[in-house]
């Protein structure tokens, strides 16, 4: 997979069907290692770049797709010649997780476990995706304890995945903590493909609207999801979209 570099991150430069593939390739061997794969935005680029301890998780990361409509615009921008594969769209972590589950619907082989949000959340999507594709197997879910774990956690949730026989593993634990959970323990997970899923539970779960499609090509999804949770999404978007910018401009003036 080829991949550019767009401040710390090394980003694929995927669509869905390339992302997929990658995905599916990896969960049908499953006895190789723990893979993971992030969906990353301007937030994840940013904080990775900002903060040493995210940016170590990040680099533990083995796909790592352009999930905002920024990132796939400096993917672009980072094509050195005029036959460089540009993307005409992102590979947005909702609807990624939506195509994987449909892409495995009849398929023994591939087995969904869920981790992460709230026992109700959880219901909502397993039935959901049981309705929607009732031929994809959904194998398990865990809703961990609010709070900080009790120390065997790990353990509980490393035996729950080996229970199910899972080899995707979406992780809805919220940024930074899922993707600094998978990248601590990824030596030690059950061998699957994990994904660092972000607001997709609660998305697909029908407790979070998301923006319309036009809102989203235009790059400005985090203004809907800004207008819809202003206390709670004010800080980080403003902080970490402004630290994006700021640093790709002066990655570009250093290395134009």
């Amino acid at each position: 997979m080829e991949t550019r570099r767009v401040l710390d991150l090394d980003v694929a430069v995927a669509n869905y069907a390339d992302a997929i593939a990658w995905i599916l390739a990896r969960a049908a061997r499953p006895e190789d290692r723990a893979w993971a794969v992030e969906a990353a935005n301007t937030h994840v680029a940013a904080l990775a770049r900002t903060n040493e301890e995210f940016g170590m998780a990040m680099r533990q990361f083995d796909l790592i797709c352009p999930d905002g409509m920024p990132l796939v615009w400096a993917v672009n921008r980072a094509a050195r010649k005029a036959s460089d594969r540009r993307l005409a769209d992102r590979v947005y972590g909702p609807n990624l997780m939506l195509r994987t589950i449909e892409a495995t619907s009849g398929d023994p082989q591939f087995r969904h476990f869920l981790l992460g949000g709230k026992p109700e959340t959880l219901a909502k999507l397993t039935t959901r995706f049981q309705h929607d594709h009732p031929h994809t197997i959904v194998a398990g879910s865990y809703s961990p304890p609010f709070g900080p774990w009790p120390d065997d956690e790990f353990d509980r949730i490393a035996s729950h995945i080996r229970n199910a026989n899972a080899n995707l593993v979406w992780v809805g634990l919220g940024c930074p903590k899922q993707e600094l959970w998978i990248a601590r323990h990824k030596n030690q997970l059950p061998p699957a493909v994990y994904f660092g899923i972000g607001a997709a539970f609660a998305f697909h779960a029908g407790e979070v609207r998301q923006a319309p499609a036009w809102i989203q090509k235009a790059g400005m999804e985090w203004l809907y999801r800004l207008c819809a949770e202003p206390r709670r999404l004010w800080k980080r978007y403003f902080t970490y979209n402004s630290l994006f910018v700021y640093h790709l401009a002066r990655d570009h003036f250093r290395h134009p």
